[in-house]
This record gives structure tokens, C-alpha cells and sequence, in this order.
């Protein structure tokens, strides 16, 4: 750079550095932010030949709009968006499964109301996932009566529900 632009560029930074460092501390808080942003705002003029060359009223508007521009992009970054580890992570939530107890129970009730035959043939089926005939294998009986019980024994069932309330 010819000597002519460093004294140019350093009279520049006298002149206005200080202003955009106050504006900028001003605006984020953070006095060590500001003196990177004053830095690029800098560089920017330096880059920007046109700059050193108009009055300083000028140069101040121009820099003080260059400082805020970069404000404004730091604050929408992805790096300042991203989370901040912490020393202990959150307390994880669990589902609460109260409810899913209260219907384990309250299906269990209903179904020791059943005869053992039709509760062996809803337990085989509905909640072991056996087929009618791997059901009536398991059993030792014919696939109809497994149908038969499955049947009756679902229709007592729904009886037994409905008379704790279940109405679903």
C-alpha cells in the first residue's frame, strides 16, 4: 500500500474508530465484539478506495451503516444460533404412562371375569398374535371352537368393560 494510503487509512481510523466502537458497543453490549466489528469495518474501507477519498461526514455515515450491517449479520449467523453446551444436560421427560396402567388393570379385572376357556382363546390370539389355527393347535381344540370362543368370550368382554365404565 503507498504511503499516501496509510496515512490516509490511519487518519481515517483516528478520525473514526472511536465512534464506531462506541455505536457498536451501543448496540451489542459486548466491547470485545466491537472491536472485531470496528476491525472489519476498517478493512472494508481500506478495500473500498472511494471511501478514502470523500468528505468525513460521509465516511462517518458510511462506516457507521458498514458496522451495523455487520452487527446484524453476526446476530443472524448460524454460529451465534447454535446452542451453548451446558455442564448438565436436561433432565430427559418420559412419557407418563398412568393411563396405559390403568387400562393394563383395569383389562386385566375384565378378563378374570371370563370363563378359563374363553380367556385362553382371547389371550392365545389377541394378545400372543396367534392365528385361529396356531390358537386351536396350542389349545388341543377344533378352529371353530376357537372361533366360537373367541366369539362369546369378546362379546363378554365388552360387558365386563362396559360395567367398569368403559364406554370406548
Amino acid at each position: 500500500m503507498p504511503t499516501d494510503d496509510v496515512e490516509r487509512l490511519t487518519a481515517l481510523y483516528d478520525a473514526h474508530a472511536a465512534s464506531v466502537w462506541r455505536y457498536v458497543v451501543h448496540l451489542t453490549g459486548d466491547r470485545a465484539g466491537a472491536d472485531d466489528i470496528v476491525q472489519e469495518t476498517m478493512l472494508r474501507a481500506w478495500r473500498s478506495p472511494r471511501i478514502l477519498e470523500q468528505d468525513p461526514a460521509s465516511t462517518r455515515a458510511w462506516m457507521i451503516t458498514v458496522a451495523r450491517h455487520l452487527v446484524v449479520d453476526e446476530a443472524r449467523s448460524a454460529r451465534r444460533r447454535h446452542e451453548h453446551p451446558v455442564a448438565d444436560p436436561p433432565e430427559r421427560v418420559s412419557a407418563d404412562d398412568t393411563d396405559a396402567l390403568f387400562d393394563t388393570i383395569l383389562i386385566q379385572e375384565a378378563l378374570a371375569t371370563l370363563t378359563e376357556d374363553h380367556r385362553a382363546a382371547i389371550v392365545k390370539a389377541y394378545y400372543g398374535g396367534l392365528s385361529t389355527a396356531q390358537t386351536a393347535a396350542e389349545l388341543d381344540i377344533p378352529e371353530g371352537t376357537v372361533k366360537s370362543r373367541l366369539h362369546y368370550g369378546l362379546r363378554a368382554l365388552r360387558l365386563a368393560l362396559q360395567e367398569r365404565g368403559v364406554t370406548r
